[in-house]
């Protein structure tokens, strides 16, 4: 399986989008009634809350990403120094 970049704001999308479908299978099924207007605080207050940990996730990443570069670079040097010297 190949390996991807996990994207926390799209696990919060996903979160809210999953809780609305279950309000309005609850209610579907009897368990209760959610009225029709219900979800659509649910849907947008989620996909806010996924767009500024997208944004957040996206400035940590940007923040890290060359000192991570730089220090795996560093490194790969030194082993070459070790296995060459």
């Amino acid at each position: 399986m190949l390996r991807h970049e996990f994207q926390p704001g799209k696990l919060v999308a996903g979160a809210f989008l999953t809780l609305a479908g279950v309000l309005y299978a609850g209610d579907a099924g009897g368990l209760w009634e959610t009225p029709w207007f219900a979800v659509i605080p649910v849907v947008l207050g989620g996909l806010c809350l996924a767009g500024v940990v997208g944004l957040l996730t996206r400035a940590v990443r940007r923040r890290r990403g060359p000192d991570r570069a730089a220090g795996a670079a560093r490194v790969r040097q030194e082993q070459e120094q070790e296995t060459a010297g």
